[in-house]
């Protein structure tokens, strides 16, 4: 059994797990601005309490995104210099397919399962993907495939994309952020999470055990946007067609 430290900062919530032969640590606290300050001592806290050093670590998973820039940022470079210094892989994760394993976990794990991501991406868009767990066309039982790559997406194109393709599940903080400006239909809807960093610990390890490693030169962020922040007037204008939806 692997020992495996994974931490994500792409959301307002930091989520950290250590994944040891013995069992399973999972500490969350305040991301967003932060996370910066506050990773590298609360990963060192955790790897504390498991009695592990980072010498011990087979491999550091770290959420890639997309999601919060600065967030990307911090988890990234904290991978990179951790692995750099220990001598360990890296384990690039898709931030928004651990929304999708913490809805798995919440629905009981329906194999054969599509289930879509929707994450308020500010700026009045949404990131979204969608993925297949277990049985299913290009699936493995036990593992995820990506159905429809992490995009960026206005409401109005995301909900274009599903009246063409009804989706059965969608979680994601989209769902509140948007309300009735991003309807579901019929869907099944996940807003909030039970435990990111429970599913982190998983996704770590079936990235080790699918082989999902990279060297820490080639652990990099997954940007979808360049642009990072409204002008004042972009800001007011999104807030009137919220306002008038």
């Amino acid at each position: 059994m692997p020992c495996l430290l994974a931490f994500d900062t792409s959301t307002e919530l930091m989520s950290l797990a250590l994944h040891t032969p013995q069992g399973v640590l999972v500490r969350e606290a305040a991301g967003g601005a932060q996370a910066s300050a506050r990773l590298v001592p609360d990963v060192l806290a955790l790897l504390a309490e498991g009695g592990v050093t980072l010498a011990q670590v087979d491999a550091i998973g770290y959420g890639r995104g997309p999601g919060a820039f600065t967030g990307l940022r911090t988890a990234c470079s904290v991978a990179q210099g951790l692995a750099f210094g220990a001598g360990k892989p890296v384990l690039p994760l898709d931030s928004l397919l651990l929304v999708a394993e913490d809805a798995r976990a919440q629905m009981g794990s329906p194999d054969g399962c599509v289930l879509w991501v929707a994450m308020d991406a500010r700026m009045d868009e949404v990131y979204a993907a969608s993925y297949r767990w277990g049985a299913g066309e290009g699936a493995l039982r036990g593992q995820w495939s990506v159905i429809q790559p992490p995009a960026l997406y206005t409401p109005q194109a995301l909900q274009a994309l599903w009246q063409t393709s009804a989706p059965t599940v969608v979680a994601g903080s989209a769902l509140a952020a948007f309300g009735d400006r991003l309807p579901v239909g019929s869907a099944r809807t996940l807003p909030e999470p039970r435990s990111r960093a429970a599913a982190l610990a998983r996704l770590a390890l079936q990235a080790w055990e699918q082989g999902v490693r990279v060297a820490a030169e080639q652990a990099w962020p997954l940007y979808l946007r360049d642009k990072v922040a409204q002008t004042t007037a972009e800001r007011e204008a999104a807030r009137l067609a919220k306002e008038a939806s």
